[in-house]
């Protein structure tokens, strides 16, 4: 919509919504995709701005309406997020994710750990293995690997080699 600026205030614009005595707000972070310090410096009292609603809320019986003005292009009014992508992404950032315990999972928990069952440092009992029945681990011999990235690199020469004499006799 092209609506009317009715305030403009340190932290926003509220907007006269036509036919009744509503206003919605443009926070000052909805109002570019730049950031805004000032939104006096953005827009005045009385100017037309092209608006979307993004979001509405009954606070204390009143219905407050969010708009923005980033997601609709300001010469012609036409949609920039027609699919609100840019509005989740701008949600996801606002969200913070805290450890409420406050405290730091580090690496050393596990390097200060005792096996009780062989009594080295460094790993749980439950993976331990030095015991009989513990955790197997088995090296890939390296010979293999070899014979493999050799014929794989053999491979190649042989089919490069003749792509090049065709080239040559389409020339």
């Amino acid at each position: 919509f092209s609506l009317q600026v009715a305030t403009v205030t340190d932290y926003g614009a509220f907007i006269k919504i036509p036919g009744c005595r509503k206003q919605g707000l443009v926070h000052r972070t909805h109002m570019s995709s730049c950031r805004v310090d000032k939104p006096s410096e953005i827009v005045d009292v009385g100017d037309k701005v092209w608006v979307k609603l993004i979001g509405k809320e009954m606070k204390d019986d009143k219905l407050k309406l969010s708009l923005s003005m980033k997601v609709v292009n300001q010469g012609t009014g036409k949609d920039l997020d027609p699919n609100n992508v840019a509005l989740d992404q701008d949600e996801r950032k606002k969200r913070t994710f805290r450890d409420y315990t406050s405290q730091k999972i580090t690496l050393e928990a596990v390097l200060n750990t005792v096996c009780k069952k062989c009594g080295c440092k460094g790993h749980f009992a439950k993976e331990c293995f030095m015991q009989p029945g513990g955790t197997k681990y088995s090296l890939i011999p390296e010979e293999e690997e070899d014979e493999v990235a050799a014929a794989g690199h053999g491979g190649d020469k042989k089919t490069s080699l003749a792509e090049e004499p065709s080239k040559k006799r389409k020339k």
